[in-house]
């Protein structure tokens, strides 16, 4: 069964920073890519970041670009992202996937920026 589970959103202010965590579980977490998404509602799924199997490639949406950062530890088949410089228009619900067949997503975790 393959499971990602998302953690570390939650309320933080606008210029803060928050980590977030997803643990993967039930495929070979090291062959494949993995990354972020994010959703407003209402709105489409948007791409933030992805990063290939070694972390060698990494890329990220020119809205995210220099203020947040996608790693993983392929040995504890985690991906993460490091969110700085924390805008309003960054809230959102944010999703894990992999590059699995067929793609898999976590149920996602909640970002709000807010003063």
């Amino acid at each position: 069964q393959v499971q990602l589970v998302e953690s570390g959103g939650g309320l933080v202010q606008p210029g803060g920073s928050l980590r977030l965590s997803c643990k993967a579980s039930g495929f070979t977490f090291s062959k494949h890519v993995v990354g972020w998404h994010r959703q407003v509602p209402g709105k489409e799924r948007e791409f933030v970041a992805h990063i290939t199997t070694s972390g060698s490639i990494k890329n990220y949406s020119d809205s995210v670009k220099g203020r947040f950062t996608i790693s993983r530890d392929n040995a504890k088949n985690t991906v993460y992202l490091q969110m700085n410089g924390l805008k309003p228009e960054d809230t959102a619900v944010y999703y894990c996937n992999a590059w699995t067949t067929p793609r898999a997503w976590g149920q996602g975790t909640q970002v709000t920026v807010s003063s």
